[in-house]
């Protein structure tokens, strides 16, 4: 399939004001795969038509949109990042929190995928904090991707995404499928009851604005699909969500120096990581 240069910048740019996300040309060939997959899916043959399609049926562009947000992701991806969490980071907060009689821990992973992020999260609470049952635990996780959502919610995943889990961890947290699911897994309800899942776009900034009281922030390997005014707006709404002291971590490629002054960063033994101070 052909994808003219006019017709990937039509396409590009309507992407980019819904949604914030930003394809550069590099991505014309990712793109133009995608497209043509789901040209084929509803039987449409003409580009132009498929784009008039996407302009005015917001349930076919949220379709097209899942098809190019699928991103890999897996257990206790960079490892590094998630033992600085546990073991420098949250004992500091749970132990101020305590101080001030406030048993209360809430956290935010923005573009969520298909779960793992969060779950990871939630079993490091589970290990690290003993009297874990007596606090008031959220972990939200949102994402723009609504197939990766339904995904999310039935925590069901393959041995793909458990390859980093030690087995300690795969016995207590995890329940192995059975007949047609064989060699997967599903999380417990241990652990799901600490998640929740919402459809969020990182570009509606009203819906940004309800998200409050955040102790941290997980949004890692997305800033980089956003352009640079996009981004800009997301982390001044990731400053208004943290809590004083809260942390937002960032994926290893990424950096808050060309996107924001208002975090300060913060050098532990393990890493960096920044902070609303």
């Amino acid at each position: 399939m052909y994808l003219s240069r006019e017709d990937f910048q039509s396409i590009r740019d309507l992407i980019n004001r819904e949604t914030g996300l930003f394809f550069d040309e590099k991505k014309t060939y990712f793109v133009t795969n995608r497209l043509s997959k789901r040209m084929e899916e509803i039987s449409c043959d003409n580009v132009k038509d498929y784009i008039h399609i996407l302009n005015y049926d917001g349930e076919e562009f949220s379709t097209f949109v899942d098809s190019l947000t699928i991103n890999e992701t897996y257990f206790f991806r960079d490892y590094p990042q998630l033992r600085m969490f546990a073991e420098e980071i949250l004992p500091l907060v749970c132990e101020e929190k305590r101080k001030k009689y406030n048993k209360t821990l809430r956290i935010w992973n923005a573009g969520c995928s298909t779960g793992e992020e969060p779950y990871t999260i939630a079993i490091i609470l589970l290990e690290m904090i003993k009297d874990i049952y007596s606090w008031r635990v959220e972990i939200l996780g949102t994402d723009i991707n609504r197939k990766a959502l339904k995904m999310c919610r039935k925590a069901t995943y393959g041995e793909r995404s458990l390859k980093d889990v030690p087995l300690e961890y795969r016995e207590k947290y995890f329940i192995p499928c059975q007949e047609q699911d064989q060699d997967k897994y599903k999380i417990k309800n241990e652990i799901k009851k600490y998640v929740r899942f919402e459809y969020l776009n990182l570009n509606d900034g009203l819906r940004l604005q309800r998200i409050k009281n955040v102790d941290f922030i997980f949004c890692r390997n997305v800033l980089i699909y956003f352009d640079p005014k996009s981004c800009k707006e997301i982390v001044n709404s990731f400053y208004n969500s943290l809590n004083k002291g809260g942390y937002i971590f960032l994926g290893s490629s990424e950096s808050m120096s060309r996107i924001s002054a208002a975090f300060k960063l913060v050098r532990l033994n393990s890493g960096l990581v920044y902070i609303k101070e």
